[in-house]
Order: structure tokens, then sequence, then C-alpha cells
């Protein structure tokens, strides 16, 4: 038995935080959600009024940022924590999601993303899900899977999550933010969304999620004997 590093990409509203943390759990490794971490620096630069357009702003701010996942003990999960505030029901927020891909394809964020999701897995027995990490964070991780469904079934998925907080959404805004946030992540100069040629692809589209987590714990338990 091996420890290894596990990486799950994908588009938006896909379940790869779900399915990652359902892996997690049955594996006993760590979950880390790097999109949480990219949230949470998008809520402090709402926060701080941080114009983003400028490049001293952004690299002030991110030296005052700090990142942690601590675990919670209610929900069984780790939480999103900024400068020592628990935010992870915060960065769920449709504010948060307008704007966390264009913050998130600034290289100076890019960067202090990935070297401190790195930092996370030299020990290995890690779980990751985000756009880049196994392209770009990991690539040379021992399993990556590229987690897709169909556009519909997202917007449907993601429509569900935002109503039960904000009654008043509208599918229509759930789907153009949607297809707003694939746009960017897969057109940003840094670290776009894509595929690694490497990965294993697994459309969710008409899978439960018992369906889904019993495919890729098999594909996990192959690789870690």
């Amino acid at each position: 038995m091996k420890d290894i590093i596990i990486t799950l990409d994908g588009y938006s509203s896909c379940g790869k935080s779900t399915l990652a943390k359902q892996l997690a759990n049955e594996l006993n490794y760590v979950f880390i959600d790097s999109g949480a971490m990219y949230r949470a620096i998008t809520l402090y630069f709402l926060r701080q009024h941080v114009n983003w357009k400028h490049e001293k702003e952004i690299h002030k701010a991110l030296g005052e940022i700090g990142l942690d996942f601590q675990y919670n003990e209610v929900t069984g999960h780790s939480d999103m924590y900024l400068n020592d505030e628990n935010v992870e029901a915060l960065i769920r927020d449709m504010l948060v999601s307008e704007h966390v891909s264009e913050v998130a394809a600034l290289k100076e964020v890019r960067e202090f993303g990935v070297a401190q999701q790195q930092a996370m897995g030299k020990k290995k027995k890690i779980v990751m899900d985000g756009r880049d990490i196994g392209t770009t964070v990991f690539p040379n991780a021992e399993l990556k899977i590229f987690v897709t469904a169909d556009p519909s079934v997202r917007v449907e998925r993601r429509f569900k999550e935002l109503f039960a907080k904000n009654p008043a959404i509208t599918i229509e805004e759930v789907k153009t933010n949607l297809e707003m946030r694939d746009y960017i992540d897969s057109n940003r100069e840094f670290s776009p969304l894509r595929k690694a040629a490497d990965a294993i692809e697994l459309d969710n589209s008409n899978l439960t999620r018992e369906e889904q987590l019993a495919i890729v714990l098999e594909w996990a338990t192959e690789k870690i004997k």
C-alpha cells in the first residue's frame, strides 16, 4: 500500500467537492477544497475593496491573507478559515461566485494559491479538487480524475443549492453565472481549466453520488495497491 495524491478537476457544479470529500473519507485521506481557497481570497478582496486591476493592491492584500482548513465536528468536514474566521458559508454567496473566476485568473493570486496547495500535498494522502490541480498543482499525481456533466444538469444542481439559501434567485441567473465561469476558467492565461492528458474522465450526468463514489473508489484502490 502506498500513499498517493488524487486530483479532481472539472467544471463548476459537477459535484467535484462532494465526491472528493466522500473519497477522502473512505480512504482516510485529507480533503483540500482549492476552490474554497480562491473563494476566501475573493471574499477578502471584496470586503477590503481591493482593486484587482492594480498589481500593488493585489500584492498587499495577499500579504494580509491567512488561509486554513479546520475540522468541523458537526459536519465531519473541514471548513475554510480566512484570518481565523470561519467563512465556509460566506464564500458560497452568489456575490463571491460572480467574481471568483475573475480573481482566481490573476497571475499573482494563482501563484499564491498554487504554492499553498503544493505545500499541503508534500506528505501525500490528499484528495484535492479544483480547475488546475492535475495540470499545474500536481502534474505528477498518481490518480487524476476529470469530472464533467451535461450543462443543463449542472445548472439544475447549482440552482437547487442556491435556492435553498436565496429563494429569490432565478435559474437564468445561475445559468449565466455558470457560463461566465466556464468561459473565464477555460480561457484564462494562467493555469486554464483543461483535462490532463493522463486524467480519467468521469461524466456523472446520470450517476447518483453513491454510484460515482463506487467508481472512483475502485480507481483509487487500484492505484494505492
